[in-house]
């Protein structure tokens, strides 16, 4: 199946991720078919973005669903959409909105370091989800509003991040606890035990898009330094097929398997790093594009149901308690989660890379 008509397909049939709520989930659909639209200039897939997103957008930009006082860095994703949907049709609920989420993250918890607690309920915790999650967007707000503070307080946040969770091998673990109280954490580090290929996955495409927006200055150097080699490392434990493994650091770990959804965000930041000059240009494009053509032709699976879908994506994984159980953080952990078809999560990067695939081979 064409790749364009899956998306289509898939557009078509998706319902909102939480009963119709704002959240990150749908933001992952919204940013992909965002990023298809620019590449193709195809109008489908400005309506299919259109259709989801405007029943969860009042006039006066109040967001469905959606509790700033929850201080949830999750729910910031979604609004990056926002900014271009303002610009190309004046209409002002967009840019309102885009300010409820900004008031949000004025007051939102930080720890005694700087960065944004992962959410009201996860205290004193950075996760590297949370980085993706809301600083590309604080960047977007600052230029487009010249707050040249809030770039500022964005770089000493991914720098913060960045030295918190590095580890000896050149990833980064999952989380930290500034507390040091969760029993996940290293009682002197307050790192996580394990580095879980989506968590990677998050900062990479954080990461290059932060950069994307800003120019290659003094206040950018060190970023761009470290990116360039999270990026090497990455390009160095893709495996033979052309994905990764869910426990990235430990591919011999009994029960590990290649993962989709990290394996799509892997591809789409390699793609956008080959042209930005982020990392060695035709190696991450190289990579970039084996990775998107092992998802789209082995990934891509037709169900009991003739319905082709999104295979071997982890559906949720995390830190701490859940649902009644506890998350160890322990590369083990990582092994049990359900590993479900569809998930947003994965489809949203496969189509961001895609849609970053096609740009590079105009």
């Amino acid at each position: 199946m064409d790749p364009t008509t899956y998306f289509d397909q898939f557009a078509r049939r998706y319902t909102p991720y939480k009963g119709g709520s704002w959240c990150y989930e749908d933001g992952c659909i919204y940013r992909g078919l965002r990023l298809l639209f620019e590449a193709t200039g195809e109008g489908r897939w400005s309506e299919h973005l259109r259709r989801l997103i405007d029943r969860q957008i009042a006039p006066d930009g109040t967001l469905l669903g959606y509790d700033p006082a929850e201080y949830n860095i999750d729910n910031i994703l979604a609004g990056r959409v926002l900014f271009p949907l303002a610009a190309e049709t004046g209409d002002p609920r967009y840019r309102k909105a885009a300010d409820h989420l900004a008031d949000q993250l004025e007051t939102h918890p930080r720890i005694l370091s700087g960065n944004y607690w992962h959410k009201r309920r996860y205290p004193h915790q950075v996760w590297l989800d949370g980085l993706y999650m809301g600083l590309p967007f604080q960047i977007e707000y600052a230029l487009v509003n010249d707050k040249p503070a809030l770039i500022a307080d964005a770089l000493q946040q991914f720098s913060t991040a960045l030295a918190l969770t590095a580890t000896a091998s050149g990833l980064y673990v999952h989380g930290y606890d500034d507390s040091r109280t969760q029993r996940w954490a290293n009682p002197i580090t307050g790192r996580s035990p394990a580095v879980w290929a989506r968590a990677v996955g998050w900062l990479a495409m954080a990461l290059v898009d932060a950069l994307a927006l800003l120019p290659e200055d003094r206040a950018t150097a060190a970023l761009r330094q470290r990116t360039r080699l999270l990026l090497g490392e990455l390009m160095a434990r893709q495996t033979p097929s052309g994905l990764w493994m869910q426990v990235l650091d430990e591919p011999d770990l009994a029960g590990n398997y290649e993962e989709s959804s990290a394996s799509a965000m892997f591809a789409y930041a390699l793609l956008r790093a080959a042209g930005l000059g982020l990392a060695e240009t035709e190696q991450a494009f190289a990579a970039g594009h084996k990775a998107l053509d092992a998802l789209l032709s082995r990934r891509l699976i037709a169900d009991e149901e003739g319905v082709t879908r999104l295979t071997t994506i982890v559906g949720v994984a995390g830190l701490g308690g859940f649902e009644g159980s506890y998350r160890d953080g322990s590369p083990s952990y990582y092994l049990t989660e359900q590993v479900v078809a569809d998930d947003a999560k994965g489809v949203g990067p496969l189509i961001m890379a895609f849609a970053e695939g096609l740009r590079r081979c105009d």
